[in-house]
């Protein structure tokens, strides 16, 4: 396989961009497997220094899907929520994120949510974005307008082209049964009339695909935990602002999150 050299050459040509994603697909669903894999053999569980759990699958994954990016985009430094490598970096404008398990607590409890994450950040804009739901047998990933798609039961569809407009109760997704005011309110603002609670980065796929038609969150967790689905859901005709309506940038010396207002392409 040749290696991209340049920035320069994906950055501006699509095909590019297409290429190294779809040469990371295989590997997402070979990670999705040995995760399962391995919960089934017993894992071994830990308390991070952050009180948040971490287990031998969250770092196998890592180690296995870091390695493939590495060997198809060298030149690309990769930020990991399970290693310290480049967090301390500053003024990074292009990178990787990884999330190699998102929702460990559902990972190690036997629950479905979970999912296995990167983004590609470019110019500290999301340009691609894959994520597996192993336990939930679906694959999603993205890389330009219009080119978000669905790996499910051996089929791959375009989620541009199967999202409708929605005529019925707005339905939103919810990190928590318990909706704080300031999300209330903009939920009141938009017309939600329902919500229902999900964990995990596959909240930000089952807006893409229109399942769900948003998602609101005020400033809470890091970067790693939403490059992906950002790059999907945007792709599939989505939308991402902070509460403010400002465009959602990456690199950010903290790595934390802004709020989050999340749009399908459904209610846009």
């Amino acid at each position: 396989m040749q290696k991209i050299s340049n920035l320069e050459s994906y950055v501006n040509n699509k095909m590019d961009l297409r290429k190294i994603v779809e040469d990371l697909v295989e590997c997402f669903l070979v990670a999705g497997d040995l995760a399962i894999e391995l919960r089934e053999k017993g894992l071994i569980k830990k308390i991070k220094s952050d009180n948040t759990p971490v287990s031998n699958g969250d770092l196998e994954v890592n180690n296995l899907i870091s390695k493939k990016i590495s060997k198809i985009t060298p030149e690309i430094p990769i930020i990991s929520e399970e290693s310290l490598e480049n967090k301390n970096k500053s003024n990074l404008k292009n990178f990787w994120l990884i999330d190699p398990i998102d929702g460990t607590y559902d990972y190690i409890n036997n629950l479905e949510e979970f999912t296995i994450n990167a983004g590609l950040i470019i110019d500290n804009k999301p340009v691609a974005g894959l994520i597996n739901a192993p336990a939930k047998k679906r694959m999603f990933y993205s890389y330009g307008e219009g080119n978000a798609y669905e790996l499910c039961n051996g089929k791959t569809s375009n989620l541009s082209n199967s999202i409708i407009k929605n005529n019925g109760p707005i339905k939103f997704i919810s990190y928590s049964n318990k909706i704080k005011p300031e999300i209330q309110k903009i939920y009141d603002e938009l017309g939600v009339k329902e919500y229902i609670r999900m964990k995990s980065s596959l909240k930000f796929c089952v807006v893409a695909t229109g399942e769900y038609d948003g998602y609101v969150a005020e400033p809470r967790a890091y970067e790693w935990d939403i490059a992906a689905g950002h790059a999907i859901l945007s792709h599939a005709g989505g939308e991402i602002t902070d509460f403010n309506g400002n465009e959602i940038l990456y690199g950010k010396p903290d790595l934390i999150n802004t709020s989050l207002i999340l749009k399908s392409k459904t209610i846009i």
